[in-house]
């Protein structure tokens, strides 16, 4: 699978009376994909994947690759026990996926040969990238032979070490080759790609492209300065409750005019005060970039 660019992670829209929201999703994923994200990984974590029924994650993946048309590849969460990963993943291979992301098993965890016979089920089903979070803390020689598997093609980097992923990512294209993917799955992932690029790890998840694609297409084209005016500062915010990097998503969406509803339990809605700090954060965010294109507009005109 080959994987580029900025890595698209909606939210899940909920109407007035809980129910998923198809078509305010359908226009969600619609305005990302103006602006050209490398994928769409839909009911994964930003799109409370954990509080999705099955038949709730079967119609937002239909939506999502609907929207897509085939133009951009769509992978979809799976995870928890084995046989609802297997679902799931079935459910999305019919829908017309093109992967998964396959989230960390709950609350009983095997020892290593038990892990690679979960992956390869779900591998059978679909392409799969592993989620490394968690529950799910990987030796180099362990992601070896799970890049062995026919079927998984990834790596998402949740935990933020950079000695382990780095020594992961040697041992990998030391043994498998170049065509193994790794990402930066870290909140608000901008914020440390610096590091992640240093090891050689190029792709990451994007929270903010969901309600400021501007500003996360202006940051990869090079605003650096996006770091501390605008990234730092989210981070700072994000880390004021739990759970802000899903909640403070769908408040940034709400700030655009759509509204996404609100998010399950246990996660909580953002608080008004924190929503009208992140509204003035984006609107910083969104000059900034603006200041930057227009730069580089006249640099390449000269």
């Amino acid at each position: 699978m080959n994987l580029s660019g900025i890595l698209f992670f909606p939210v899940t829209p909920f109407d007035a009376e809980g129910r998923l929201a198809e078509e305010v999703l359908a226009e969600h994923i619609g305005r990302g994909l103006e602006h050209r994200p490398g994928a769409v990984f839909v009911a994964c974590g930003t799109g409370e994947f954990p509080a999705l029924s099955e038949a709730e994650h079967e119609a937002a993946v239909r939506v999502a690759v609907t929207a897509a048309r085939g133009g951009t590849p769509v992978l979809a969460g799976a995870g928890g026990p084995l046989g609802s990963a297997l679902r799931q993943a079935r459910a999305a291979r019919e829908a017309g996926a093109d992967g998964l992301l396959l989230m960390p098993p709950y609350l009983a965890m095997g020892p290593r040969e038990g892990f690679t016979a979960y992956v390869r089920a779900v591998a059978e089903v679909l392409p799969v990238i592993i989620y490394m979070r968690g529950s799910v803390v990987l030796t180099p020689e362990q992601v070896v032979e799970l890049a062995r598997i026919p079927g998984v093609v990834g790596l998402k980097d949740g935990l933020g070490d950079i000695d382990l992923i780095q020594r992961v990512v040697l041992a990998v294209r030391r043994e498998i080759g170049p065509g193994f993917a790794f990402f930066n799955g870290l909140p608000t992932a901008e914020l440390t790609m610096g590091a992640y690029r240093g090891i050689g790890v190029e792709l990451y998840s994007s929270a903010v492209f969901a309600f400021a694609p501007e500003i996360a297409t202006a940051y990869l084209a090079g605003a650096e300065s996006l770091i501390t005016e605008f990234y730092e500062p989210l981070v700072r915010l994000r880390s004021k409750v739990p759970g802000y990097a899903v909640s403070l998503v769908k408040a940034g969406v709400r700030l655009t005019g759509l509204d996404p509803g609100p998010v399950r339990p246990p996660l909580v809605d953002a608080a008004p005060e924190h929503v009208a700090e992140l509204a003035e954060l984006v609107r910083h965010g969104r000059a900034v970039a603006a200041a930057h294109g227009k730069a580089t507009a006249t640099a390449a005109g000269r």
